[in-house]
């Protein structure tokens, strides 16, 4: 007999695939798994949730794929600023020595060394210096600093600036650093040294910056005695302008600055930002420039230094580089190089520090990454003949010179910011995590009109499902031993299947 049908009829447990189908979403599986209509239809939908969802997948794995490339973009943009720090500016005077500074102990211990002369021309090269020859019985000192020699012989800058004005404001020596570069001792304005302020301006163009007058002393010059890779056969003054951050490399990167001349440098700043590894292959990390004795590789940059340090930046790598090697090398430092190796004397910087440093300057064998952070300065420069006849007249009363002298060792450098404005150049991340995320979210909903909670549906059908696997696999427990009355069909599947609906009616919730 058949039996009525009722409210109370049984209905599909929620872990049911047509249930969750129906109320799924994800567009397509309604039409899947829903009950009734022909095979061909549910074949046809099917082929097409399955095609949907190859599409979604492959698109998926390609952004992905170009998301683990990480890729990087370079943006130049223009900004304006209503001050700017001025940068340092430092100045060597080509000649390294002074001839009327020299002695017969500095031609014993250097002369072999830095000047190409044998012992025998001592004699000779002090005459042709204008000093008397060594006195009977001479006897070298047992030991010799070139760091002293390069102080006491080298060209002072207060011998060689005859005038100073920044924005029209005097200064003079006191503004200046010294510092020891390859070409010797040069003197660096605005350095921040030492917890100094540093200049700014608030205005570009000429008389905002920093002119100074100079005096090369071209009757200090030494005499050229002979042709050596390093022996200098012009005349004037090595600039250059840079960032406090960084030291100055002024035999490679400065320009000229002639006698006779007055030279404008118009400056633009500008700001990089490169990106860290993976995306980029910057550093940000301080440098140990001190002597490693056991490298654990091929020579690269130096491990990061366990006490303070300044800035990291390229000049100050390669120059920790070139420290360490010649210090593996030769137990010695050149006296330009960081560290606390030794100074070498002139014997050792002959024998090994220069062609150790030569070869390895030939090689590149320093692998020294860009900075994270770092400013430049481009410039353009252009000159004018000075002085004019009246000014030499003037100048030759005022500093007791003769008007040839004037002529030819003064000269005029007029360093200024062109304008307030300053260019950035910033690597930028070309895909970030966010424009992932909407891509496979936009993927998502454009194939299988699916979304992050539609994800969530899915883990929770699962879960449901394994609860309903799982509680059929519970036994039921007898209370007594005697036999169990029969219990009605619909009441058996309405105790299985009342908390899994309930589960999923919260979970809906």
């Amino acid at each position: 007999m058949k039996r009525p049908s009722g409210p109370e009829e049984a209905q599909p447990p929620a872990s049911d695939i047509r249930v969750f189908a129906r109320s799924c979403s994800m567009h397509g599986l309604g039409h899947v798994f829903g009950p009734g209509g022909p095979m061909a239809r549910r074949g046809l939908w099917t082929a097409a949730v399955l095609l949907a969802l190859a599409t979604l997948l492959y698109q998926v794995a390609g952004r992905v794929r170009y998301y683990g490339e990480f890729h990087h973009e370079t943006a130049l943009e223009e900004r304006e600023s209503r001050r700017l720090t001025f940068p340092a500016v430092t100045l060597c005077n080509i000649n390294p020595l002074r001839r009327s500074r020299l002695t017969p102990n500095d031609l014993h211990w250097a002369g072999p060394a830095l000047l190409g002369l044998e012992p025998a021309e001592h004699a000779a090269y002090l005459r042709a210096l204008g000093r008397p020859p060594a006195p009977p019985g001479f006897m070298p000192s047992p030991t010799f600093d070139v760091a002293r020699l390069y102080a006491r012989a080298g060209h002072t800058l207060e011998d060689m600036l005859l005038a100073c004005r920044y924005r029209g404001w005097p200064c003079g020596p006191e503004n200046f650093t010294t510092v020891f570069t390859r070409m010797g001792q040069c003197y660096t304005f605005n350095s921040g040294a030492e917890g100094a302020e540093l200049l700014t301006t608030p205005k570009g163009g000429t008389g905002n910056g920093l002119e100074v007058l100079l005096d090369v002393q071209q009757d200090e010059y030494l005499p050229m005695w002979r042709d050596m890779e390093e022996t200098p056969f012009e005349v004037g003054i090595r600039v250059q302008i840079h960032s406090q951050e960084e030291p100055p490399l002024i035999d490679q990167l400065g320009f000229g600055a002639a006698p006779g001349y007055q030279t404008f440098v118009s400056c633009q700043k500008q700001q990089l930002s490169f990106l860290p590894p993976p995306w980029g292959d910057c550093s940000s990390v301080s440098l140990d420039p001190d002597f490693e004795p056991e490298p654990s590789g091929p020579l690269g940059p130096p491990r990061p230094s366990p006490g303070p340090s300044p800035p990291y930046s390229l000049i100050g790598c390669r120059l920790a580089c070139e420290s360490r090697y010649v210090a593996r090398k030769c137990g010695c430092r050149m006296m330009h190089m960081p560290g606390g190796a030794p100074v070498c004397s002139p014997q050792q910087y002959k024998d090994c520090a220069h062609p150790a440093l030569d070869a390895m300057l030939r090689k590149d064998a320093c692998t020294c990454p860009n900075p994270c952070a770092s400013t430049r300065y481009a410039k353009e420069l252009s000159m004018v003949r000075m002085p004019s006849r009246a000014a030499a007249r003037y100048l030759a009363r005022k500093h007791n010179r003769s008007e040839a002298y004037i002529a030819e060792n003064v000269l005029m450098l007029d360093i200024f910011f062109e304008a307030l404005n300053y260019e950035t150049v910033e690597q930028k991340k070309a895909y970030e995590m966010s424009e992932l995320l909407g891509d496979i979210g936009g993927q998502m909903g454009l194939f299988i009109g699916a979304s992050l909670l539609t994800i969530l549906e899915i883990l929770d059908y699962l879960c449901e499902l394994q609860e309903g696997l799982g509680s059929q696999r519970t036994p039921v427990p007898h209370l007594s031993l005697g036999p169990r009355p029969p219990t009605p069909p619909c009441a058996v599947t309405k105790t299985l299947s009342s908390s899994q609906r309930t589960c999923y009616l919260v979970t809906r919730l």
